[in-house]
C-alpha cells in the first residue's frame, strides 16, 4: 500500500508539473493563442521590454553603377545634400559610379561582370540584360520587388502588369526604372541661321515636311547661314557610335518604320524590314548631298550636340525635355550661346534661337513609352543589399524623394506652398549645376520629370515664355502605336549576335555597296541562320497574348 501511495503521489506531482508548463507556454501568447510578431517587443537580459530591433541597424557598403549623364559629377560628400540623406535615413555607406547608358558603358558593365567585380546594383539595356538572364549572372526578384516592399515604386510609377510584361526568358530577374509617359522627340534648327538667309534672298523657313527639311539642310551647308564667309557649316549631325545609323535619320520615318512597332495587327521591326531597302538608299542620297556632318558614324551620344552647340551643323535630333531651353546648361540652346560669348560675340550669341519640328509631326514622330532601361542585382548580390537598395530606390520613388532628386531642399532650392513648387533658380545653379549638375546622376530613378503624378505643380522661373511654347509645341506631335508589351527572345537566344550581325550588314551596305539591292539576300540570311524570324514569330506571340488578339510578324 505504501508503494502505491508513492506511485500515486508522484503521478499527481508530474500532472501539476504540465499543467504548470502548459500555462506557462500559454503565457506568451495573445488572446487568440498566437504568438505574438517577433517584432513586436524585445526583451533584454534583465528582462525589460523595448522596440524592435531596427532592420537597418547594421551599416551596409552599397555599391551601384548606374545610367547618369557623362556631362554630370558627384561632388564631395559635404555638398551633396542627397548621399547625406540617403546615407543617414538608410545607415549605408552609399558608392554610385555612373555613366550614360551606351556601348561604353555596356563594355565596362561586361568587365566588371567577368572579373567578378558586380555592383551591387546595376542598370543596363534591355538587350545585354537578356543575355545576363540567359547566362545566369543576375538575382530572382520575385517576393523582393512588390508592392507590399516597394509602394511608391507600384503607386506612381509602374504598373504590375507593366513588370509582368517586362520579363524576359520567363524569369523575373530585371525590372524598370519609372519612366516618362511624356515624350519629347524633336528635330531642332537653327531659326537665326534661317533668319540670316532670308535676310539675303534665300527661299527657306523652318520645315514642315521632309522635302522642306533637305531644302534647309542644303541652304546650311552652301549658303553660309552664319554669315562668316567659311564654307564650315552643315545641315544635319547625329551620331552613329560606330555602330549603325539610328532611327535619329528621318528617311525611317519617311518609309514608315521607327524601331519595334504595331501596324495593322502586324509587328515591324524598324531595323530589319524589307523597306529597310529604300531606308538606306535615301540615307545615302543624302549623305551625297555632302549635307551631313562627316563624323556623323563615330560620333557618340552627346557629340552631335556639341557639333550644334559648336556652330558646325544647323539641326540635330532631340528626346530631352530641356533640349533646346534657354536656361538649362545642357540645352544645346544654353551652350550655343556660352560657346559664341566665349568668343567675344555676345550680339551674335544673343540672337541664338534653337527652334523645333518635326516633318512627320502630324503622321508619328516615334512610338509610344513603354519601360525602358532595367535595374539588375547580381546572383551573389547578399540579401540584405538588395533589400537595404529596394528600400532607397522605393524613397526615391516617393514624393519626398522624388522632391529631393529632381529640385534638391526644402526651404533652399525650392519653396512649397499648398501642391505648388517654386524652384530657386540662384540656389539651384550654386549647390548643384555648379556643383558638377549631380542631380542628373540620382535622377536614374526619377528619370521622368512628371511632378504630377503627385498632384504637383513645379513653378520653374528660369524657363521663359519661349521655352513653353517650344513645350507646348512639342507636345502637340503625334506618336506611333507601341507594341504594347516589353517582349523577350525565346529562352537560350542571343538577341546581341543577331542585332550585332544586323547593324553589320547594315554599315556595309550603306559604306561599302553602290545601292542597297542586295537588302532581301542579307536579310532572309538573318532572318534563318542567325534566328530572326523565330524571334520576331515569338515577339508577335507575346502580344498576341498581351493584346488578346492575334498578331503576326510583317515578313513580306
Amino acid at each position: 500500500m505504501k508503494k502505491v501511495r508513492i506511485r500515486s503521489a508522484l503521478m499527481l506531482l508530474c500532472s501539476l508539473f504540465l499543467i504548470f508548463l502548459l500555462a506557462a507556454c500559454n503565457s506568451d501568447k495573445g488572446a487568440n493563442g498566437t504568438t505574438p510578431p517577433a517584432d513586436s517587443t524585445n526583451t533584454d537580459k534583465d528582462g525589460n521590454k523595448g522596440q524592435a530591433e531596427d532592420p537597418n541597424a547594421k551599416k551596409l557598403t552599397l555599391k551601384w553603377f548606374v545610367n547618369g549623364s557623362n556631362n554630370s559629377n558627384l561632388p564631395p560628400k559635404d555638398k551633396d545634400f542627397v548621399k547625406q540623406v540617403i546615407e543617414e535615413k538608410f545607415n549605408v555607406d552609399l558608392q554610385i559610379e555612373h555613366m550614360q547608358v551606351g556601348a561604353d558603358f555596356i563594355t565596362k558593365l561586361n568587365l566588371m561582370m567577368a572579373g567578378r567585380d558586380v555592383p551591387d546594383m546595376f542598370m543596363s539595356d534591355g538587350a545585354t540584360s537578356n543575355t545576363y538572364i540567359k547566362d545566369g549572372l543576375t538575382l530572382d526578384m520575385t517576393g523582393l520587388v512588390t508592392p507590399e516592399k516597394m509602394p511608391n515604386y507600384f503607386k506612381y510609377w509602374v504598373q504590375e502588369d507593366e513588370l509582368e510584361r517586362y520579363k524576359v526568358q520567363n524569369k523575373f530577374m530585371r525590372a524598370p526604372v519609372p519612366f516618362a509617359k511624356q515624350q519629347y522627340v524633336s528635330y531642332y534648327v537653327r531659326k537665326d541661321w534661317i533668319d540670316n538667309l532670308k535676310a539675303k534672298g534665300v527661299n527657306v523657313d523652318i520645315p514642315t515636311n521632309y522635302d522642306e527639311m533637305i531644302e534647309v539642310m542644303k541652304a546650311f551647308t552652301f549658303e553660309d547661314p552664319d554669315n562668316n564667309g567659311k564654307n564650315d557649316t552643315k545641315g544635319f549631325t547625329t551620331i552613329g557610335n560606330g555602330t549603325l545609323p539610328y532611327v535619329y535619320w528621318p528617311e525611317y520615318l519617311k518609309n514608315g518604320l521607327y524601331g519595334l512597332g504595331l501596324v495593322d495587327d502586324q509587328l515591324v521591326d524598324g531595323y530589319s524590314d524589307l523597306k529597310i531597302e529604300q531606308v538606306l538608299d535615301d540615307i545615302r542620297k543624302v549623305i551625297d548631298m555632302k549635307v551631313v556632318d562627316e563624323d556623323w558614324f563615330l560620333q557618340k551620344t552627346g557629340e552631335d550636340i556639341n557639333k550644334a552647340a559648336q556652330g558646325k551643323a544647323g539641326i540635330f535630333w532631340g528626346a530631352a525635355r530641356t533640349a533646346a531651353l534657354d536656361n538649362d546648361p545642357n540645352s544645346v540652346q544654353f551652350k550655343t550661346k556660352e560657346i559664341l560669348r566665349s568668343a567675344g560675340k555676345a550680339e551674335e550669341a544673343e540672337k541664338v534661337d534653337w527652334q523645333p519640328f518635326h516633318p512627320f509631326a502630324d503622321t508619328g514622330v516615334a512610338t509610344e513609352a513603354l519601360p525602358g532601361n532595367p535595374f539588375m542585382f547580381g546572383k551573389d548580390t547578399p540579401i540584405e543589399n538588395v533589400e537595404r537598395t529596394l528600400q532607397i530606390l522605393d524613397w526615391m520613388a516617393s514624393e519626398e524623394g522624388f522632391l529631393l532628386v529632381r529640385y534638391g531642399q526644402e526651404g533652399v532650392h525650392y519653396k512649397r506652398d499648398g501642391n505648388t513648387i517654386t524652384v530657386d533658380a540662384d540656389a539651384y545653379k550654386r549647390d548643384v549645376i555648379d556643383q558638377g549638375d549631380f542631380l542628373n546622376i540620382y535622377q536614374f530613378f526619377a528619370t521622368a520629370d512628371e511632378p504630377q503624378v503627385f498632384g504637383l505643380d513645379v513653378v520653374r522661373p528660369t524657363e521663359t515664355d519661349r521655352d513653353r511654347a517650344i513645350l507646348e509645341h512639342v507636345r502637340t506631335y503625334k506618336y506611333l502605336p507601341s507594341i504594347g508589351t516589353n517582349v523577350a527572345p525565346p529562352e537560350g537566344y542571343n538577341l546581341a549576335d543577331f542585332r550585332n550581325q544586323l547593324y553589320s550588314v547594315l554599315t556595309k551596305i550603306l559604306f561599302e555597296e553602290k545601292d542597297a539591292s542586295n537588302w532581301p539576300q542579307y536579310r532572309e540570311e538573318l532572318m534563318e541562320k542567325y534566328g530572326g524570324r523565330a524571334v520576331f514569330e515569338a515577339y508577335a506571340e507575346q502580344m498576341s497574348k498581351a493584346h488578346g488578339r492575334d498578331i503576326t510578324f510583317r515578313d513580306k
